[in-house]
């Protein structure tokens, strides 16, 4: 779990140069749409691959193939408070690990806040 603060600016690299199987990782974020910034082949250099960032007119989405063998860059704002998943879309590869939650916290206000439970809800 990673908790974000609410209006966070947010950047994603998404990784898979593994070693024995290289394949697309289907990644989906629940709560947002994201902006693809970049992507890219081998492993992602900080230094240099941000320069051919597409900051212009990135495509959005809610999920994004991770390129076998390479990454590629997400972006979005933290401004949906509230836990949301983030997972591969491969069933199998959630018990490898390629799933997690970010934890937005609230903002300022009834309107940036996650709500309360209403009174009469039944308790399980």
């Amino acid at each position: 779990m990673s908790v974000l603060k609410y209006k966070a600016n947010v950047q994603i690299v998404l990784q898979d140069t593994s070693i024995v199987t290289p394949e697309n990782h289907p990644m989906h974020l629940h709560g947002y749409q994201f902006y693809v910034v970049g992507s890219g082949f081998g492993n992602f250099d900080p230094k240099r691959d941000p320069a051919s960032f597409n900051l212009f007119d990135p495509p959005e989405r809610n999920t994004i193939g991770t390129p076998p063998g390479g990454w590629v860059a997400i972006r979005f704002v933290a401004d949906n408070p509230g836990a949301w998943f983030m997972h591969c879309h491969i069933d199998s590869h959630l018990g490898w690990g390629l799933a997690m939650v970010f934890l937005v916290e609230n903002g300022v206000g009834q309107l940036q806040s996650v709500q309360p439970p209403p009174l009469d809800l039944p308790r399980c």
